[in-house]
Parts: structure tokens; C-alpha cells; sequence
């Protein structure tokens, strides 16, 4: 029997429609879980339903919405001042198998270099791969991967990739200690990726393992307003860049990123460009860089 502390981490936002699915299989997880919820101003009563049917859930209600990554950094933080070993970061619009957690443990006791470990993910149905994460790990560093799925030797290997969404993260505890939480600079998108390059700099590995699995539920068909709007898209970009701790020459990249191609185009950018914190984000950079329990 795994002694190790567990907890799970959900950052919600009216997720009425996921509720049972998701703390459900919580429940009948084959370990024992601890559950903390950071509600992020949900309108839709789910609040009163998690409480109400969930009571084991430790609820904190946000007064406002955080954004994913300060909403997770305060449960990450709950979790480590507990005692957690392992805090599973899980999208609300997702769920596991009995014993997804149980396994993800195993391996990861079992190959303590890797700071952040993942299961597969399915659709909702679990018909096939959710669509994002599958182009995410075709484009990862594993060579075998899907050559060993294929032929079907993949049981308890875990594989290396340079980056995984974080719709089910389970994170080391050592990983915390030296990484930290999700860097301020980042509302929405992009601060797990932020967070992956922020991992793989201070020397521990991302993976993905083949052998367990959850379920996401959503419509890959759609993308949110950070990517379909060009201005959103492009600071959300422009931010991302500057804060990657493996990158050193940040007027090399703005000079690329608006290099002179289409006024009209440029003035736009420009204009981006002057409503961006770069104090802000320089300054949370160079945090990142730093071993300890940042932004935490």
C-alpha cells in the first residue's frame, strides 16, 4: 500500500456541468485523496453543490477570478504546508480512473528526476486522444513513444517530453521546493508552458505515462479568445517569450517580432507592445530563475 500524501488541486469557474464526474472519481480513487478547491467567482450555484455534496473538499472561495496559475499556486500552497508529497493539478472538466493516481505514484517514486508527471488524455467519451494533448506529445522529445504504443511495450515506462498541459499534473514535492508556483505574469494560457520551461531549467524532466489515463472534457474544435483575437493573441505571446528563463536577448526578440513588414501591422504591435509590464515580467524572470518556492 502507497503511504504517500496526495492532493488534488481544481481551479474552478462555473463547473456545474463536470461536477459529479470529476469529485466523483476522486472518491473512488484506489489511494486516498485530499481535495482542495479554489473557486474563481463562479456564477452558475456550483459552489453551494461541491459543498454540499462534496463535504471531504476543503472549498476556498475566491473573492475575484485569480486566473488559473494564482489560483493553483494557492492550492499548491495549501498542499505543501499540509505535507503533500505529490499535488495533482486537475482541470474541472476532468476526471480519472480509479487508479490513475495510484499509478502516476508508483512511477514517480519510482524515477524521482522527473518533476511533473502526466497521464494520458482522453476525450470525454474516451474514444481517442483529446486532440490538444495529442499534438502536444507528437511534438515532445520522446523518440519511442509511439512506437512502443504501437506495439504495446509501453507498461510502466515514462517518457520524456518537453511539455504537457497541465490538465493533470502530478507534481513532486522536490519540484515545488526548487520550482515553485506559476509565475504572476500569466492570467490565462501560457503559464504552463511558462511553468515546463521553468522545470526543465532547474534540471528535472517532464513526462508522460502511457499505461494510465483521464478523461478531458472539451471541444477541441474551439480555442479561446487569447488565441482567435490577434491583440490578445499577441501579448499573450510576447509575454510568454520574455518570460522564458531559457531565453537571454529580449531586444533581439522584440526587433523580430515587429520588424517592419506592414505599417499598419507594426503600429498595431507597437501599440501591444507599450501595454505590456516589462518590469513586471522581467522581474518575475529573474525570480524564476531562482530555487525556492517562488510565487508561492
Amino acid at each position: 500500500m502507497n503511504s504517500s500524501s496526495v492532493y488534488i488541486v481544481i481551479v474552478t469557474y462555473n463547473p456545474k456541468k463536470w461536477i459529479d464526474q470529476c469529485f466523483s472519481s476522486l472518491r473512488n480513487s484506489t489511494i486516498p485523496l485530499k481535495t482542495i478547491v479554489i473557486d474563481n467567482g463562479s456564477t452558475d450555484g456550483s459552489q453551494l453543490i461541491i459543498q454540499e455534496k462534496y463535504p471531504e473538499v476543503d472549498f476556498i472561495e475566491a473573492k475575484q477570478n485569480l486566473g488559473f496559475g494564482k489560483g493553483n499556486n494557492i492550492g499548491i500552497r495549501k498542499a505543501y504546508d499540509a505535507g503533500a508529497d505529490f499535488v495533482f493539478l486537475l482541470n474541472q472538466d476532468a476526471w480519472i480512473e480509479n487508479n490513475t493516481i495510484e499509478k502516476l505514484v508508483e512511477v514517480a517514486n519510482q524515477n524521482p528526476e522527473f518533476g511533473i508527471i502526466s497521464p494520458m488524455h482522453l476525450n470525454g467519451s474516451g474514444s481517442t486522444l483529446d486532440y490538444n494533448f495529442s499534438y502536444y506529445i507528437a511534438t515532445g522529445l520522446s523518440k519511442t513513444l509511439f512506437s512502443d504504443m504501437y506495439l504495446n511495450t509501453y507498461e510502466n515506462k515514462i517518457y520524456s517530453q518537453k511539455f504537457v498541459n497541465a490538465a493533470a499534473w502530478l507534481i513532486t514535492r522536490k519540484c515545488i521546493e526548487n520550482v515553485g508556483g506559476f509565475s504572476p505574469s500569466f492570467f490565462h494560457y501560457s503559464e504552463d508552458d511558462n511553468y515546463c520551461q521553468r522545470v526543465l531549467y532547474h534540471g528535472f524532466k517532464i513526462g508522460v505515462v502511457p499505461m494510465v489515463k483521464i478523461y478531458h472534457d472539451r471541444d477541441s474544435t474551439k480555442k479561446g479568445v487569447y488565441f482567435t483575437d490577434f491583440k490578445l493573441n499577441f501579448k499573450r505571446e510576447m509575454i510568454a517569450e520574455l518570460s522564458n528563463p531559457h531565453k537571454m536577448d529580449v531586444l533581439k526578440f522584440l526587433f523580430r517580432r515587429v520588424r517592419i513588414q506592414d505599417w499598419k501591422d507594426t503600429i498595431v504591435k507597437l501599440k501591444i507592445i507599450r501595454t505590456i509590464d516589462f518590469k513586471s515580467i522581467v522581474r518575475n524572470k529573474k525570480l524564476s530563475k531562482i530555487k525556492g518556492q517562488t510565487f508561492l
